[in-house]
Parts: C-alpha cells; sequence; structure tokens
C-alpha cells in the first residue's frame, strides 16, 4: 500500500450520516441521561466503591450536579437550534 493510498482512506464514524444539530442533539441528550443516571442512583458510588475510590464520593455532588446543569442546558440549546433551523423564513 502506498502512502498517498493511505491519506485518502476514509475512517468511518458513526454519527458521520447525521447533520451537525442531530449530532449535538443526541450527544447531549446522552450524556443528560448518563449524568442523570449518576446523579440519581448510586452507580457511582458502588462502582467507586468497588474500585476502592470511596474517599471520592464525598466530592461526586461538586461535579456531576454541575455537570448535569451544562448537559441540560446544552440540550436545550440544541432543540432551539434545531427548531430554529426548522422554521421557513
Amino acid at each position: 500500500m502506498t502512502d498517498n493510498h493511505a491519506k485518502n482512506a476514509v475512517v468511518p464514524t458513526s454519527h458521520a450520516h447525521l447533520p451537525p444539530n442531530h449530532r449535538l442533539l443526541k450527544t447531549n441528550i446522552l450524556g443528560t441521561v448518563l449524568l442523570a443516571l449518576c446523579c440519581f442512583t448510586p452507580i457511582l458510588v458502588v462502582l467507586f466503591g468497588m474500585v476502592g475510590l470511596s474517599a471520592l464520593l464525598g466530592w461526586l455532588d461538586y461535579v456531576l450536579l454541575p455537570a448535569l446543569g451544562f448537559f441540560v442546558g446544552l440540550t436545550i440549546y440544541a432543540l432551539w437550534r434545531r427548531q430554529r433551523r426548522a422554521k421557513p423564513l
């Protein structure tokens, strides 16, 4: 195989077929759901306890709650942006 052929190779991505608005929305919804699961269920408490990092459990609220707020806000922004582009001018 030549170097030129390697440069022209296309690496497929799972979101390549989606427009940027849908990728943003899909990513934000996934992040929001994962953070909500970590905030409202003891998933991280059990995982941290299993690997011996239970000393970090006191800091979870300082990280997870702002991250959850960030992802919720970003999801609202993506929905607003999608709705704005869908409207005919």
